[in-house]
């Protein structure tokens, strides 16, 4: 076969590759790139989505970290959520599936209990947690004063109102649950009964048998747990306006953060400064700090991914 052929038949593959791929180049390219790209390009313009875009360098820049003073906060809470809230969702929704694997009667029962919750709109579950956790009349602070405990401000208390967002993520914890459920289920018992035979306990048994055969799945848990958090904007604003009465129509001004700005996260200065306050350059940029630190943490994730299964350093 000459070369001229062979060059021809290669190009004809790379042709095809390439049709074949196009979908994916195509939506690629519209949904990720161009959307990086201009938000890359308006982080360095003074742009109000009206006015034509006027170059400004890195006054944006500037501007968000050093003159914003709602950043900072905003930046502090969004990494405890990654860090506090990720971690345990991913332990509980394990240690449900673990529990409900293990139920011989009712499992059904209570995989739908469990399910359930999932399924609430966000709004409306947020709204409900906001009624049930209210420091004054809340059923939760009632029960809790009725057995003698102290009563937390929880949306109202700056140091509970970030755990209080925490506990509402567990409740609905019912897509994780599903998904460990079944990765247990797909465990291969040949492997529990060798480590029985070898005397491995219960521990030892989750620890050396569940966890390696879990550890993708884990690590699915825990990125994309990180990605959604990084993107929570809808529970904190609704938590933070309920707990502070202030739940009128779309067009009624709120500062978000309430309260004292525990409640605030990136997402909301996105929104607050592209959208309330038509400061597009400056929203671009908090936007680029969210998908660095995304990058970042998927990056550290996936290289760790074996030390943090097993447990090593």
């Amino acid at each position: 076969m000459s070369t001229a052929t062979l060059r021809a038949k290669r190009r004809r593959s790379a042709l095809r590759t390439t049709a074949f791929l196009s979908p994916w180049l195509i939506g690629f390219s519209v949904f990720f790139v161009y959307p990086l790209v201009s938000t890359l390009y308006f982080s360095f313009m003074k742009y109000d989505g009206f006015q034509p875009p006027v170059w400004n360098g890195l006054d944006n820049w500037s501007y968000v970290f050093h003159d914003y003073p709602m950043f900072w906060p905003a930046l502090r809470n969004t990494l405890w959520l990654v860090l506090v809230m990720v971690g345990s969702r991913v332990a509980f929704g394990l240690g449900v599936g673990l529990l409900i694997t293990r139920i011989k009667t009712g499992g059904g029962v209570f995989r739908t209990l469990f399910y359930l919750p999932y399924l609430a709109p966000p709004v409306a579950a947020t709204m409900a947690f906001a009624f049930l956790l209210n420091p004054g009349t809340g059923p939760v602070n009632g029960i809790l004063a009725d057995l003698g405990l102290p009563q937390p401000g929880w949306f109202n208390d700056p140091s509970w109102s970030k755990p209080a967002l925490t506990m509402l993520a567990l409740w609905g914890i019912g897509d994780l649950m599903v998904i460990f459920m079944a990765a247990l289920l797909d465990v291969p018992k040949e492997q529990y009964e060798a480590a029985e035979l070898d005397g491995a306990g219960a521990w030892q048994r989750f620890r050396f048998v569940t966890l390696p055969n879990l550890s993708p799945i884990v690590m699915f848990a825990v990125v994309t747990g990180v990605i959604q958090t990084m993107q929570y904007y809808t529970q904190p604003l609704v938590a933070g306006k309920v707990a502070s009465g202030v739940i009128g129509g779309s067009g009624q001004q709120f500062q978000p953060g309430f309260p004292e700005d525990s409640t605030l996260t990136l997402p909301q200065l996105v929104y607050n400064l592209g959208f309330q306050r038509f400061e597009t350059g400056a929203a671009c940029v908090i936007a680029l700090v969210l998908f660095a630190l995304a990058m970042v943490f998927t990056t550290l994730l996936m290289r760790r991914r074996g030390g943090l299964i097993r447990g090593e350093a």
